[in-house]
């Protein structure tokens, strides 16, 4: 075999060895014998091999031509349309993923035709196309198919869906979580005149988060659903904003509500460990609360504002709740996760996070978060109904005590361990003197009596 026949053998292109031969010699007469027919066979060959990528993960629309490896997740129903003076048209598309990512590949007429019900899930295939911006992100309308039987690509098909398992460019995504949060829909001008809907909402599984964007008409199950509600988004597909993944939900799409729960496992970072500048997720019991204030922008809008104290086993912070955050029903006793929120200077050089739209403020309800250092989160959360204020009061022997020396009970959530620990009812809050073990969150009874603003308990249960 010569030169010719062996670059030819190694070549990956569409082109018979004819054709090949016939542009290796245009080449040679191009180049005015400055170039043998080898050499010229190799420069053919690199111009033939161009658009090879290593990964999905690289395909972009801007790129002329791509080649690569990829294993069928999904084989989707031919369709039929019509064309305008012309035969009708046949697609079939394919969900193809590796390691990296997965993207939707479209097929065409025969090509179409002659894989229906031949391409079965799970078979590799080496695939040359044409990348575009399609409906649900990047899609690449492919040339040839080629079967590789040897390659293999460490992808589940039929895998669950995971929060964290998200990557650029999927489409046709299933994921089932927990609504963390809401948002309210907006509408905005589209290019051709008409009116656009959005709308968001949050996520949350046992891997993580992710956040939701809702468009037109389903914009509006942001404000149907409510937030602890598990659901199912169906045909979903991902894209990239402010360097995180979102999951959006489009016409071809839909939202489920479901009858068993999905767990939600926060991940927070210590409020010891934040520093200014920083955007985290932090997850405390919220200690103390303040109503909700409105002030005047300067274009004579009206913005409202509520600052909240959360608190963790490492420390505590002021959150400023902006917008409809400050609207989220919350008070002390709750155990709140906030996701996203920005650190910054507060009042007295103090720390503050600030959580605006597009962070989440979600009630976790006994959920303990999972720490980014080696602390083990919250000791305790409440695991019942929201604490209630029980007072009783106890007669002494003779049953005439003066009322300021009476036994009585306080039954509240730990807002403050240590010294003093404060408890709050919901209606009260009150500083306890005792040398009991209490945790941040814990729900306790105390007996004892009132000395001017302390509690002092003889007995906590």
């Amino acid at each position: 075999m010569g030169a010719i026949e062996d670059i030819y053998a190694d070549l990956d292109a569409d082109v018979s060895e004819e054709e090949f031969r016939e542009a290796v010699e245009a080449k040679v007469e191009q180049m005015g014998g400055l170039a043998d027919e080898e050499t010229a066979a190799m420069l053919i060959a690199h111009d033939l091999d161009g658009g090879e990528v290593e990964t999905i993960a690289d395909i972009e629309p801007g790129l002329e031509e791509v080649k690569f490896l990829g294993k069928v997740m999904s084989v989707g129903e031919l369709r039929t349309f019509e064309r305008e003076d012309a035969d009708d048209g046949h697609v079939l598309n394919l969900e193809v993923a590796d390691e990296s990512g997965s993207v939707r590949v479209a097929l065409w007429d025969e090509d179409a035709t002659a894989a229906d019900e031949e391409i079965d899930p799970g078979e590799v295939f080496r695939i040359k196309g044409r990348p575009k911006d399609g409906y649900n992100g990047v899609e690449v309308s492919a040339d040839r198919l080629e079967p590789d039987e040897e390659a293999e690509i460490d992808v589940e098909v039929g895998g669950r869906v995971t929060a964290d398992s998200l990557s650029m460019g999927q489409s046709d995504v299933n994921l089932r979580g927990v609504v963390l949060d809401t948002a309210s829909v907006r509408t905005f001008d589209r290019d051709d005149g008409t009116e656009g809907r959005v709308s968001n909402l949050t996520l949350g599984d046992e891997t993580g988060r992710v956040r939701v964007t809702l468009w037109d008409e389903q914009a509006d199950a942001a404000e149907e659903l409510a937030t602890g509600q598990s659901v199912e988004v169906i045909d979903g597909y991902v894209r990239e904003r402010d360097d995180s993944l979102e999951l959006h939900v489009g016409s071809r799409s839909e939202i489920d509500e479901l009858d068993e729960a999905v767990e939600f496992i926060p991940q927070a970072t210590d409020i010891d460990n934040i520093e200014i500048g920083q955007t985290v997720d932090i997850a405390g019991v919220v200690r103390s609360a303040d109503p909700k204030r409105t002030f005047d922008r300067d274009d004579g809008s009206e913005g409202q504002v509520r600052n909240v104290r959360v608190q963790d086993t490492t420390g505590d912070i002021r959150v400023a709740l902006w917008g409809e955050k400050a609207d989220t029903d919350l008070g002390p006793g709750d155990e709140v996760f906030c996701a996203d929120v920005e650190i910054q200077e507060g009042w007295q050089d103090d720390l503050e996070a600030s959580a605006g739209w597009q962070s989440t403020v979600a009630i976790i309800d006994g959920a303990e978060p999972e720490r980014g250092s080696d602390s083990a989160g919250l000791d305790q959360f409440t695991d019942g109904a929201p604490a209630t204020s029980e007072s009783t009061t106890d007669g002494g022997a003779d049953g005439d005590s003066d009322a300021a020396d009476a036994e009585e009970t306080f039954t509240g959530t730990v807002v403050q361990p240590g010294d003093p620990v404060i408890l709050d009812s919901g209606d009260e809050t009150l500083r306890v003197e005792t040398d009991a073990d209490v945790h941040l969150g814990q729900e306790v009874t105390v007996r004892g009596v009132r000395d001017g603003d302390t509690f002092v308990a003889d007995d906590v249960f």
